[in-house]
């Protein structure tokens, strides 16, 4: 919104400042941030008002999610706010992936909150069913895939970039839409899997959005695309002001979900930034980057599979409990201990997914 300024500058001055789409990126990564610090409190006293006993807890999961009991959840709901105001500010609205990524965050936010509503107002851990989540999350997608289809150049339309091989294409044709669907479905999912322990998510999250949003800025910079070998995409480095801001916005809301957990971040936000991770990854040509940048998620996800695949064949199971962050919590590790390592596997497959700019 604010890029409207640059008509006031004559390319020497301080509106210039707000072409740059680094300048832009780092005052929406501030204002996100200070917007979570200032509303951040009262919207958890608010929260705490309206659900009452919080979120409910299962009543299989570890004993010590028990002493978790009353803390409020859709703290995604400050995530999302802080998120949307300061891309709407910092960012080029003329940009079409600004939109997809906001919209598919915006909806896939919708079904979390509509999934923890249920959960708060009954007092039960199963919420809104989950084939209606798995439609209303597929339709979403393919709508997000065939419009990033639409504007991306005829050279790239429905192609899959395959990362370490430089100008290689798989023409995916009419099946591009599905398997842009199971990226950003399978992406909010995820995520929301591995919502499970206080600030386990929302960091991997942060790393991992931070780490598309540079690929963002590299696939859409000509110079910088050419040099490294990666296919150019006109328009999506601006998306890297859409990550600042869900980096701000996560550091704002790991204030007050650091443990122990004065909220939860709940499907509100897990299902909304993992719908997001996935939508930049299909606006950037680099869905199978997403898959190492977000390994952790991926075998969060493996995790619950093959261990529900396991437990239907033979009646026994793979982990203590799935998804794995439990199978630890099971085996005796402290949540803390679990959380930073988890983080600390995230930051090296980071550095993993940029380094497949450079191989080629």
């Amino acid at each position: 919104m604010l890029y409207w300024l640059t008509e006031f500058s004559d390319g020497g001055d301080f509106f210039n400042l707000f072409r740059y789409i680094t300048f832009r990126a780092g005052c929406a990564f501030a204002t996100a941030l200070i917007f979570g610090f200032i509303f951040g409190r009262p919207l958890i006293d608010l929260l705490r008002r309206k659900q009452g006993k919080g979120q409910p807890i299962r009543d299989d999961g570890p004993q010590s999610h028990f002493i978790k009991a009353g803390t409020p959840t859709m703290g995604g709901l400050l995530i999302l706010s802080a998120l949307m105001v300061s891309t709407l500010m910092w960012a080029r609205l003329d940009t079409p992936y600004i939109w997809i990524v906001m919209l598919v965050t915006l909806a896939f936010g919708l079904i979390g909150f509509a999934d923890d509503y249920a959960k708060v107002t009954k007092q039960n851990t199963k919420g809104v069913s989950g084939r209606v989540r798995m439609l209303a999350g597929l339709a979403i997608a393919a709508m997000a895939a065939y419009a990033a289809s639409s504007f991306h150049p005829p050279e790239l339309t429905n192609q899959l970039a395959l990362p370490l091989l430089k100008n290689v294409l798989l023409n995916l044709g009419v099946f591009f839409i599905p398997f842009g669907m199971i990226v950003i479905v399978g992406a909010a999912n995820a995520v929301n899997l591995t919502d499970g322990l206080d600030g386990l998510a929302i960091m991997p999250v942060m790393i991992a959005g931070a780490t598309l949003g540079v690929i963002s800025y590299v696939v859409g910079n000509f110079n910088f695309s050419e040099y490294l070998g990666v296919h150019f995409v006109p328009q999506t480095g601006e998306l890297l002001v859409f990550a600042a801001a869900l980096f701000g916005a996560g550091l704002g809301f790991l204030w007050y979900n650091a443990p122990p957990a004065a909220v939860f971040m709940g499907d509100t936000g897990s299902l909304a930034l993992g719908g997001a991770l996935g939508a930049i990854a299909v606006c950037t040509k680099h869905e199978i980057v997403l898959a190492i940048v977000g390994g952790l998620f991926v075998v969060e996800a493996l995790s619950v599979i093959i261990q529900v695949l396991y437990f239907k064949k033979t009646g026994k199971r793979v982990f203590l409990m799935a998804p794995i962050h439990h199978h630890f919590e099971k085996k005796g590790w402290a949540e803390p201990q679990i959380v930073i390592r988890f983080w600390i596997i995230s930051l090296i497959l980071a550095m993993i997914g940029l380094a497949t700019l450079k191989v080629r």
